[in-house]
């Protein structure tokens, strides 16, 4: 069975820090995608949120017993070699102390020779265990990785990408078949994100002239935000989802993230 097949037969959730929506493609030829957002109480936990969305949204209603849960989240990338179950929850709490309560699980990259740690809230995995049989677990910014490092080997010039997403900056750029750089950042604000990407763009020595800055998701004041980075880096590109995804129909869909998009048109 291909993993096009698997993917119709689940329910995908995108599980965002403010967030919470819901898609499902068509089962028969996965030309149609149906893309349900629910409106979060602030306040709340998300888990509570999910639970009052299983007693409204049309998608969870009539759901499958399979779901992909895409989860945006803080990730720990690290190298396949140095990875092991055994310590990953000891390197994820040590990196980041808030997930101390948290369950941890993780994501293997094979295309990238990397594992993609996170936290999960338990909370959260005990209303997804009541309503489902199989839950999959995955860090949002995987499917973002995994596609556009296939769009890092286009042309000859070196790529750096932003995804902006949720009010954080994810920064990453490729060498063949592993990461050269990969950070998150709180970009709320701007002239923050603006620092960010210069900042690593400077530490990756790239060339103003040369290479390429990529930058995808809900990016503050787009047309605004490039002009200044053209100040400092003449090829700046404003990634379109409907270019990208070959006029797939997710591409399409209003308010969808670009992460969910990916994961839906590429898999994971």
């Amino acid at each position: 069975m291909t993993e096009n097949n698997i993917n119709r037969q689940r329910l995908t959730i995108r599980v965002g820090r403010q967030t919470l929506a819901f898609a499902q493609t068509d089962g028969t030829d996965g030309t149609a995608v149906t893309f349900e957002p629910f409106v979060v109480k602030s306040g709340v936990s998300m888990a509570a949120n999910l639970r009052e969305a299983f007693k409204s949204c049309d998608l969870l209603q009539a759901a499958p017993q399979r779901a992909r849960v895409l989860i945006d989240t803080d990730v720990l990338v690290v190298p396949i070699e140095l990875f092991g179950e055994d310590t990953m929850e000891d390197m994820m709490h040590h990196a980041f102390p808030a997930t101390a309560a948290d369950a941890v699980s993780y994501n293997v990259m094979p295309y990238l020779n990397a594992v993609a740690v996170f936290a999960v809230n338990r909370d959260l995995r005990l209303v997804l265990d009541d309503h489902f049989s199989d839950v999959q677990l995955l860090a949002a910014m995987g499917p973002v990785c995994h596609h556009l490092h296939q769009r890092s080997f286009t042309g000859s010039a070196r790529k750096l990408y932003g995804y902006f997403h949720e009010k954080r900056l994810d920064v990453m750029c490729f060498q063949q078949n592993r990461f050269k750089f990969y950070n998150s950042f709180d970009a709320g604000r701007s002239y923050d994100a603006l620092y960010f990407l210069l900042y690593v763009w400077k530490q990756l020595q790239l060339s103003p002239q040369q290479d390429e800055l990529h930058l995808a998701g809900e990016i503050p004041d787009a047309e605004r935000f490039g002009q200044q980075l053209r100040r400092f880096v003449q090829k700046v590109f404003v990634v379109n989802p409907q270019a990208d995804f070959a006029q797939l129909p997710v591409a399409k869909v209003k308010g969808m993230t670009y992460d969910m998009m990916a994961l839906l048109a590429r898999g994971r």
